[in-house]
């Protein structure tokens, strides 16, 4: 078998099945199995996605055991050459597995890779490729100068920031959202760290593939939509907590006395600067109503239309991608739809990538009912669904 994808779910039953049916266009021509690992959701993700998808073996635990050991129990399971670790709140293209494995079969040097990815809006994802953390790089992140100087090799570092984005670079650091590996370098290492319950683990791992002679890769040729604020909402308070204390659980495991004095001085600060980011900046703000548009085929976007109707809202429709871009430059707070079906998930991304920030990006299976998305990384994304 050539790949095992693992996810691990917690509460996102909706974007974890519009994740699962763009799995499955990039499991085509593969063979792959499917885990989810379901860390005692109260919202009866497996009870909802198992008749969905009969073909995917779904784990649930009773309790909340974390992204470490829920990956881990899943691995011990899994018969792929290679594991892909896939967070529930992402939409891969129908490519983004097989040229992984191309690359991967054809760099023996490779232990791991990651690609590049995108939030719902179209934006680039720092934490694609990122360096090992340093006091060095730390300090300037806190201080300002990582933000103002985004492509210097010193000031921003930790994201690599003087590595182009959309090209191949050898990476420290890949993130846990998309992290395919060998699988018997994973093995070799027994998997995540379970110190960790949730953060960090990526980081850990990263740095022990490396200290067994690999090396990581990030294919910045390849994207994928992270929504990233449903799964991880860093204006929260125990976003900050987990984050921070995650760092310092991996600097003293894996830096000497010194270098770990030093850079967990720079965590605290950090930590101590996000929390009053945070108290300034909580204030919710009102959510206008969204003006749809449809994009796909009438065929496709049967479904969806079934689903705001539900919800009484208004939309119009098209075919065209090109003229997608039109239609929404005359609405107010534009939000578009892709019903996938004749329309591609890699031509969503692409397209997304081309225009981002200009709206609003959901997507939608044809023949479901749910649609997901998410217009800011750092809060909780949209869902419409009947169920």
């Amino acid at each position: 078998m050539q790949l095992s994808v693992i996810i691990v779910s917690y509460n996102v039953k909706y974007f974890l099945e519009q994740c699962l049916y763009s799995v499955q266009a990039a499991c085509n021509n593969i063979d792959a199995e499917i885990f989810v690992v379901d860390n005692a959701s109260a919202d009866n993700t497996i009870e909802y996605l198992q008749p969905k998808f009969p073909f995917i073996q779904f784990i649930k635990n009773d309790l909340n055991l974390g992204f470490a050991k829920a990956n881990n129990k899943a691995l011990q399971l899994a018969k792929g050459k290679y594991i892909l670790f896939l967070n529930p709140d992402t939409i891969v293209a129908e490519d983004t597995f097989l040229n992984c494995i191309n690359f991967l079969d054809n760099h023996a040097e490779a232990g791991a890779v990651g690609v590049r990815m995108i939030d719902g809006s179209g934006n680039f994802l720092s934490e694609s490729k990122r360096a090992f953390p340093s006091a060095g790089t730390s300090f300037f992140k806190m201080i300002g100068l990582a933000a103002l100087f985004p492509r210097s090799a010193i000031f921003n570092r930790y994201a690599l920031g003087n590595l182009d984005e959309n090209k191949t670079h050898e990476a420290h650091i890949l993130p846990g959202a998309f992290f395919m590996a060998r699988k018997n370098v994973v093995l070799q290492l027994n998997g995540f760290d379970e110190d960790y319950f949730m953060y960090g683990e990526d980081i850990d791992l990263s740095y022990r593939i490396q200290q067994l002679g690999y090396k990581n890769f990030y294919l910045g040729e390849y994207a994928i939509v992270h929504f990233k604020g449903e799964s991880m909402q860093t204006n929260k308070p125990e976003y900050v907590k987990n984050f921070y204390e995650a760092m310092s659980v991996f600097v003293q495991k894996r830096y000497k006395k010194q270098s770990a004095f030093l850079l967990n001085m720079s965590i605290k600060t950090g930590r101590l600067l996000a929390a009053l980011k945070y108290s300034f900046s909580s204030t919710k703000k009102i959510k206008q109503p969204f003006h749809f548009l449809l994009l796909g085929n009438d065929n496709d976007t049967q479904s969806a239309e079934t689903v705001l109707l539900a919800h009484h809202y208004n939309y119009q429709k098209t075919a065209d991608l090109q003229q997608a871009v039109q239609i929404i430059s005359s609405y107010k707070n534009p939000a578009i739809i892709f019903c996938i079906g004749k329309v591609l998930y890699k031509e969503t991304i692409s397209f997304v990538q081309k225009n981002k920030n200009k709206c609003a990006y959901f997507w939608h299976k044809a023949n479901s009912f749910s649609i997901a998305g998410s217009s800011c990384r750092n809060t909780a994304g949209e869902i419409y669904a009947n169920s």
